[in-house]
């Protein structure tokens, strides 16, 4: 929001609310959807690094049991 003055968030509430109802549920809808994105890039990312970590041999493998007796060892 380069240029804009902050906006409080009961401001920004009292806008919304002020809008017709069409309005409000398109604007609750983008709202949805740009967060559901953002955890899709997040996620991407963490595959991503995860992917590389296995690629390094940063990763182990085993069961349950050999994981929590490494976390005993430390």
């Amino acid at each position: 929001m380069k240029g804009r003055s902050e906006v409080t968030f009961q401001e920004a509430l009292d806008i919304v609310e002020s809008l017709p109802e069409h309005q409000q549920e398109n604007l609750a809808r983008i709202i949805q959807s740009r967060v559901r994105e953002r955890r899709r890039e997040r996620l991407v990312e963490n595959i991503r690094e995860a992917e590389a970590e296995f690629a390094r041999g940063e990763c182990i493998s085993g069961t349950v049991e050999d994981l929590m007796k490494v976390l005993d060892d430390q």
